[in-house]
């Protein structure tokens, strides 16, 4: 058999972002993954009826068109070519409006009525640095490379999302907005620092847009493998790793896994201390997820819908609040925050002509196994009268479900762990992604600068190993 000098664990964004950064840097590279097909959550598939394409997990990407790595590498030229739906989000009203996220921040302030010069004096001074921002964001752990700009974003970033919209905004539209914003974090809207999520996705949207992958989010795992294979890099699916041992003919080893996998790879080489220390990372809630094939478009109540690639269903802040909340206390909502997404209304290629496909998902209590098939539809149908009867067909994916399709998604949480104060400085501990095992590292989203689509964790584990072995690339 071939020996490699460096193997990756697992084929998700972030595992091949640290295969493609270690081959840079010329080692010969094996990416092994367990699954029949590569890309982990970045994958697509027929889950209701021949033609119609629906994203396993994760379907709009600020941050991939946003991270410093990605935006480096020729990954057009490997086939991803990205969509930028009219607006970036939706979020319809019980009045029969909406709320539009706009790439014009003017046209966004304009529709936010008399809250509209608060938008602005909050989100314009982070789109004009978006750029460098994004750069310290999506970064482990350190004093800011930009730190005037990253002060602006830490101004309000650093509170609870809750009181900052109540504090900033005096209606409901630009509260709604926040609040479905920051529902992202995963976090209660009470608990710090869910205020910074909804600053970075409404900063994005202004910046760089919330953009789809054409034919879906498999497009990224297969441009990033196109490019590694360029690079001389090879990929192995169907190859499970269940000990270290399996890779022991590596100098290098980088695992796209969380804490309870890598315990149970590689627990056997670590001390107590640091064994113990993965034990206490905590997963966050998980996410109960549905796939609809449509005989036609979402018939949303507030036509301005259908001009956005997301729509988030939740209502006021104080509802969206009030169902973040009760997962928190392993419950769930009976009107619970919905987000969804409707991409084959600007990529035709995803259902058959004339048909559509829509993808959306809840939080839930982690590991959660109860039914939401009617409360996240009967969210749909509250701001989409005459939803169910589009339907041709539905999937769904419980948080089982979703683990069992990917072991990182740990009782269904797709974020790689809980994001608050503790485990976003020591994710997961203080060695970030080194371990105490030599020429073994961590590069999954369990390690800064945690979840999304942006293969940072993965960029920075291979620098972090090329590094301790002096090995930098020189590009």
């Amino acid at each position: 058999m071939q020996r490699y000098e460096a193997t990756v664990v697992g084929s998700g964004p972030n595992g091949l972002a640290a295969a493609i950064e270690l081959a840079r840097a010329g080692l010969s590279v094996l990416v092994m993954e367990a699954q029949a097909t590569m890309g982990g959550g970045a994958q697509c598939r027929e889950f209701t009826l021949p033609g119609f394409v629906h994203d396993v997990c994760s379907a709009v990407h600020p941050l991939a068109v946003s991270s410093p790595f990605f935006s480096r590498l020729p990954l057009r030229e490997h086939g991803l070519e990205w969509i930028d739906p009219p607006a970036a989000l939706a979020h319809p009203l019980d009045d029969g409006t909406a709320v539009l996220l706009q790439p014009s921040l003017q046209a966004t302030c304009d529709s936010l009525g008399a809250d509209g010069a608060a938008y602005r004096k909050l989100m314009q001074p982070l789109v004009e640095r978006w750029p460098l921002l994004a750069r310290d964001l999506l970064a482990p752990p350190r004093f800011p490379r930009h730190p005037w700009a990253w002060a602006r974003f830490g101004w309000i970033a650093w509170r609870d999302a809750k009181s900052a919209a109540e504090s900033l905004f005096r209606g409901e539209r630009a509260r709604a907005l926040f609040a479905g914003l920051a529902a992202h974090s995963m976090l209660p809207l009470e608990q710090k620092p869910s205020a910074a999520f909804a600053l970075v996705l409404a900063a994005a949207a202004h910046a760089v847009g919330w953009p789809i992958p054409r034919g879906g989010s498999g497009q990224i795992a297969s441009a990033l493998a196109g490019y590694l294979q360029l690079l001389g890099g090879q990929i192995q699916t169907g190859a499970r790793v269940d000990s270290i041992d399996q890779i022991s003919g590596s100098a290098l080893a980088l695992l796209d896994v969380t804490p309870r996998q890598l315990l149970a790879i590689a627990g056997q080489r670590f001390p107590e201390p640091f064994r113990r220390s993965l034990t206490r990372y905590r997963y966050g809630p998980g996410i109960y997820k549905m796939d609809w094939a449509l005989d036609g478009p979402i018939p949303w109540r507030a036509s301005e819908c259908a001009t956005a690639g997301t729509v988030h269903l939740g209502g006021s802040l104080e509802e969206i609040a009030r169902s973040e909340s009760a997962v928190w206390r392993n419950e769930v909502n009976a009107r619970p925050f919905v987000i969804l997404a409707q991409p084959s209304l600007f990529d035709p290629s995803r259902a058959p002509e004339g048909k559509h496909t829509a993808w959306a998902y809840c939080h839930v209590p982690n590991g959660f196994h109860g039914p939401m098939v009617e409360a996240i539809e009967g969210q749909i149908e509250r701001f989409a009268p005459g939803f169910r009867q589009r339907a041709l067909a539905r999937h769904m994916m419980s948080p089982k479900d979703l683990e069992r399709h990917n072991a990182n998604l740990v009782g269904g949480s797709i974020n790689g762990g809980v994001h608050d104060f503790r485990q976003m400085l020591l994710r997961p501990t203080y060695r970030l992604y080194s371990t105490p095992a030599k020429g073994l590292y961590l590069c999954s989203s369990s390690t800064p600068p945690g979840g999304g689509v942006h293969g940072m964790c993965g960029y920075y584990a291979a620098r972090r190993a090329l590094r301790d072995r002096g090995l930098m690339s020189s590009r």
